[in-house]
């Protein structure tokens, strides 16, 4: 009878650790130590010390825009609302107050400093989107 409980046992204790390992074998992901098949394009930086005196309350909000054909945001401050925007599809004009008026096409960015007052268009006849993230308070 103790002969019958111990195989039992360890009989049980084979078939998990059987079914552990082959969990572990069929769904192992390992992190790889280098990075493989990606490649990161050079990056715009904001520096935010200059732009915001507190983060306190604020949030960082990534979004896509789409401008329609004809669409436009209207003319606004990033004073106190810091950001980067890029282009993933399209051309969009973008009119900066006291600096002129600039074609953004696909892969630009813009960067808005709390010095940046502006508004964006789209004249073409195809959709473009813009990748948007500021730093605002709700």
């Amino acid at each position: 009878m103790a002969t019958s409980k111990w195989f039992l046992a360890a009989s049980a204790a084979a078939l998990i650790g059987l079914v552990f390992e082959a969990g572990v074998v069929v769904g192992e992901n390992t992190a790889p130590r280098e990075p493989r098949g990606v490649s990161v394009g050079s990056a715009s930086t904001l520096d935010l010390g200059p732009e915001l005196d507190s983060l306190d309350g604020r949030q960082l909000r990534v979004r896509i825009i789409t401008f329609e054909p004809g669409g436009a945001v209207p003319l606004h401050s990033h004073d106190g609302r810091p950001g980067i925007a890029h282009v993933l599809k399209g051309t969009v004009t973008e009119h900066v107050e006291g600096k002129g008026v600039f074609q953004r096409k696909q892969g630009d960015r813009l960067i808005e400093d709390k010095n940046t007052v502006h508004w964006v268009e789209n004249l073409g006849d195809e959709v473009a989107m813009v990748f948007a993230t500021d730093v605002y308070k709700p």
